[in-house]
C-alpha cells in the first residue's frame, strides 16, 4: 500500500536537506529528519559525528532506536518527507529516493557548510573526503550487520538522481513529477 510519504536517502552532501525543504515548500508536507536527531545525540554526548558513528557500532540498541524513530513517526503521519539514510527501509510504503553526488563535489559542500562545524571536525577538503568515505563504509557495514540491507543497492529505490550537476529546483521538479506518476500507478 502506498502512502503519501517520500523518503530521501543519499550520499553525504548530496542535497537531502535542500530537497526536503523544497518539497516541503512545494507540496506542503512535513519533514522528519533522522540526521538532526543523530547530530543532537552526538552533541549531547560531546562527540563528533564520526565518534558517534563509531559508538553506534557497539550500541546496536541505540542505532535501532534512531532508525525506528522514522518508522514510528510515519505510522501516525501522512503527507510526510523523511530525510533519513534508511528511511526507505523503515517505511516500505513510501516513495523511495536516493541522491548521488560526486565525492569531490560532496567534500566541497561539506567543507563550506557552516551548519556542520558543530558536529564535524576537519581542516581541509581532503580530510572531509576521507571522513565521508569512512562514514559511508562504517554505516554500510553497521546497517548490513544490524538490518541485513545495503543502501548502495539502487534497486531499493523508486528514483535515483545524480545531483552533482543539477540545480536543487531541477531535482525537486523531477521528484515531484516522478512521485505523482508513482502515486497514480
Amino acid at each position: 500500500m502506498k502512502k503519501h510519504i517520500i523518503t530521501i536517502a543519499g550520499d553525504h552532501a548530496s542535497g537531502q536537506g535542500t530537497l526536503s525543504n523544497l518539497l516541503k515548500e512545494r507540496l506542503g508536507y512535513e519533514i522528519y529528519r533522522n540526521g538532526q536527531y543523530v547530530r543532537k545525540l552526538a552533541n549531547e554526548m560531546n562527540m563528533t559525528i564520526v565518534e558517534f558513528q563509531e559508538y553506534l557500532n557497539n550500541h546496536e540498541e541505540l542505532d535501532r532506536e534512531i532508525e525506528n524513530s522514522a518508522k514510528n513517526y510515519a505510522e501516525t503521519h501522512d503527507n510526510l518527507i523523511i530525510d533519513a539514510k534508511l528511511g526507505w527501509y523503515a517505511v516500505k510504503e513510501s516513495f523511495k529516493i536516493y541522491l548521488k553526488v560526486d565525492l569531490d563535489v560532496a567534500s566541497k559542500r561539506v567543507f563550506n557548510d557552516a551548519n556542520r562545524k558543530d558536529s564535524e571536525k576537519f581542516e581541509t577538503i581532503e580530510e572531509v573526503k576521507k571522513q565521508i568515505m569512512y562514514r559511508h563504509s562504517e554505516e554500510n557495514a553497521r546497517w548490513f550487520k544490524t538490518y541485513g540491507v545495503h543502501r548502495d543497492d539502487m534497486s531499493n529505490y523508486d528514483l535515483v538522481i545524480d545531483t552533482t550537476n543539477m540545480k536543487p529546483e531541477e531535482v525537486c521538479s523531477l521528484v515531484i513529477e516522478k512521485y505523482n506518476k508513482w502515486l497514480k500507478d
